[in-house]
């Protein structure tokens, strides 16, 4: 369903991405995960098409993302760590705005808009400006407007940033259901536990360059310890484990 082959990303001499080649499957839930400045935002913003690659190519359901764009953003569903909202439309006003973006008809488009809105709790919100929401609210609303037109891919960075635990475990339940029915979601995020509970593999990079790939016990493996939980494993793949942390207080 994803299929990354190649994908590097230069700015002038320096390289944000290296020759990152990926095949995930239907129906996986795939985990991209790396410390911060890895290459991660870099890699999603080339998959769905805001980054244009310095070589090689990114296609989701054989689309070429910079050579058929529409066709391939049609399957793509996208939920950005930094969402950007039109602050003056309502809730329910910027999901019609999607909507009509992705050509869907009006009435199944706003019912399915009103489940969504239910389920995430922002129906009393629906007729409130942007403007108005929490940070949380906000994430929660481009989630709605990301599954508004049923999208075979799921790509989503952080996801559970701005939430409270409570809208943390819904969205855990619901990004696992999709997976469950069939939808691709490749997910980057720096909480590893939740990588490690919803995850069937995981790729993780580190300074632009993917430096292992496979399931949990998989990576478990390549450490040759006795480590169990994906933590100790990232941190002894990307080099973490061997600093001393110094408090200066």
């Amino acid at each position: 369903m994803i299929d990354i082959v190649n994908l590097e990303k230069r700015y002038g001499n320096y390289v944000a991405l290296k020759n990152l080649s990926l095949h995930i499957a239907p129906g996986e839930f795939f985990g991209f995960l790396g410390p911060t400045g890895a290459g991660k935002t870099t890699t999603i913003k080339l998959l769905v098409g805001l980054l244009k690659p310095s070589a090689g190519s990114a296609t989701i359901a054989g689309y070429d993302i910079q050579r058929s764009p529409q066709e391939a953003k049609r399957l793509i569903g996208f939920i950005p760590d930094r969402p950007f909202l039109y602050e003056k439309l309502t809730g329910r006003e910027f999901l019609r705005f999607v909507a009509d973006l992705h050509g869907l008809e009006e009435s199944a488009a706003r019912a399915r808009g009103e489940e969504f809105l239910e389920l995430f709790e922002l129906t009393a919100w629906g007729d409130e400006l942007i403007e108005s929401y929490s940070h949380g609210m906000r994430q929660k609303l481009v989630m709605c407007a990301a599954l508004l037109h049923q999208p075979r891919v799921l790509v989503v960075d952080e996801p559970m940033v701005g939430l409270d635990p409570k809208g943390a475990r819904l969205v855990k339940r619901l990004l696992r259901g999709l997976c469950d029915r069939g939808t691709t979601i490749f997910m980057s995020t720096h909480t590893l536990e939740v990588a490690e509970q919803m995850c069937d593999r995981i790729g993780i990079v580190q300074a632009g360059a993917l430096i292992a790939l496979g399931t949990t016990a998989e990576l478990r493996q390549l450490v040759q310890s006795n480590v169990s939980r994906l933590e100790d494993i990232f941190l002894q793949l990307t080099g973490g484990a061997d600093r001393q942390e110094t408090i200066p207080f």
